[in-house]
């Protein structure tokens, strides 16, 4: 079986496959596989581990440190901190890998691992195979073997170090991605922090560039991170921008890689709109644009309008990433709001992608909501269909022949778009159509058939 996800490794704390046990011996088979491929004998190969702001991520810590000193790896402890500072932190500390322990914009009783490779990409599909086929072994040896995980030479083990200075390193690497010539200091910005990994970094950023920063949701306690705040639930940003007549709002996900924003009106711009705003205004218009399956149609359209080349990769940034470096383009995201500047960042990155739109506004002299004047949103409706367990759709003849129907109605008026989750039993249907009224009824309508017939 694999353990991997769409995005790492994730699960409910205390369930496997987070659990102390297994994450320990998760941190052992990936210190083999990099020291396998250790292409220079005379150092030891080194990990960063960061997280966000969960409690369980203190238990993680402490056990994927331990598998890798274990197996003879030196270990970099960064705290808490964004995804992409531990993406860009792996490049700068010129470490063979990085780890990142969140669940991303699940609640805090969720937890997960994702890596990063040495150049501060996702790791590749080789290297997670590899990782994963030690995992399987170790676990089944498990009961009849008691030296799993042996240790060939206590002289090899890894060591662990913690770094004071990360947090600053990136604060200085975002701030490096404003163009030098602008500043802040015209913009009142609230910035909700979602309680995780960006509570500190995110509004010291915009204040050293000059913001006055109204911070929200910045006060994490371990258990209240995503909790009603951050990009899923922005509500509370929107109501906190009219009411501090704020000139723009920006929200991030727990783990700092996904941001929407806000308008000075309070109308959300996600990350649809804000592809559409630096691909048609930035700097250098861009030359194509990776979207995923689940972008809005009007995103396709209004880049299409403008000459911008537009393709679709699977759900997850790391497709997204695989199809701009395979057309040779720059810029791509999700609706979701993981956003990848590849002129400024390996990966998604909220703050940098935050920054980016308030140059534009800089530059052009105009208000968010002047920017994404040009792009209308088909009505789109996505319902999410929780099984008991998780099965495939298309291989019921009778949820097939629905689709098929449905996608018909739709022809040339939008898209119907069935698809299973990657980290939990569910499926998830997406209908958009230039009708909203039959936009909402044909997506309950089909889930409540795939509900009937999965149960």
């Amino acid at each position: 079986m694999s353990y991997f996800g769409t995005d790492g490794i994730r699960g409910k704390f205390g369930e496997l496959p987070i659990t102390p046990d297994f994450i320990l011996k998760l941190g052992y088979v990936t210190g083999q596989v990099l020291i396998e491929n250790n292409d220079n004998p005379a150092r030891k190969p080194s990990v960063v581990i960061g997280k966000d702001t969960r409690l369980s991520g203190y238990v993680i810590e402490g056990a994927l440190q331990a598998g890798f000193n274990a197996a003879g790896v030196d270990v970099y402890m960064l705290g808490p901190l964004p995804t992409p500072a531990i993406a860009h932190l792996t490049r700068s500390f010129n470490a063979d890998a990085g780890v990142v322990i969140s669940a991303s914009h699940n609640p805090y009783y969720d937890n997960g691992i994702k890596f990063f490779s040495g150049n501060g990409k996702k790791i590749s599909d080789e290297m997670q195979t590899a990782i994963n086929d030690k995992l399987t072994a170790i676990i089944n040896d498990a009961g009849s073997n008691d030296a799993t995980m042996p240790i060939l030479d206590p002289a090899n083990l890894g060591k662990n170090n913690r770094i004071d200075d990360a947090k600053g390193r990136y604060i200085e690497f975002c701030k490096g991605s404003f163009p030098y010539q602008y500043d802040l200091s015209h913009l009142t910005v609230v910035v909700d922090c979602a309680n995780g990994a960006g509570y500190s970094v995110a509004p010291r950023v915009m204040r050293e560039l000059g913001a006055n920063v109204i911070a929200i949701n910045n006060t994490p306690d371990g258990i209240n991170i995503n909790a009603e705040c951050g990009s899923t639930h922005p509500e509370s940003l929107q109501k906190a921008v009219l009411e501090h007549e704020a000139d723009v709002g920006i929200a991030l996900d727990g783990d700092g890689d996904r941001i929407v924003m806000v308008d000075e009106k309070g109308k959300l711009v996600d990350g649809d709109g804000i592809l559409y705003v630096l691909a048609t205004q930035g700097q250098t218009k861009a030359k194509g644009v990776v979207g995923t399956l689940m972008s809005n149609m009007g995103l396709e359209l209004a880049l299409q309008a403008d000459g911008i080349a537009f393709t679709r990769a699977k759900v997850g940034d790391r497709y997204v990433m695989q199809a701009l470096e395979a057309n040779g383009w720059i810029l791509g995201g999700e609706p979701s709001g993981h956003i990848l500047c590849l002129d400024k960042s390996r990966t998604g990155d909220a703050i940098i992608a935050g920054l980016q739109i308030l140059a534009v506004m800089q530059a052009r002299g105009r208000a968010l909501s002047d920017l994404v004047e040009g792009f209308e949103v088909l009505p789109q409706k996505l319902v999410n269909v929780r099984l008991s367990k998780m099965q495939d759709p298309f291989e019921h003849e009778e949820l097939v022949a629905a689709f098929d129907k449905a996608q018909a109605t739709l022809e040339g008026r939008g898209r119907l778009l069935i698809r299973q989750s990657g980290t939990e039993p569910m499926i998830r249907v997406m209908v958009e159509s230039d009708d909203e009224i039959e936009c909402d009824v044909l997506a309950n309508d089909l889930a409540d058939h795939i509900k009937a017939v999965l149960g």
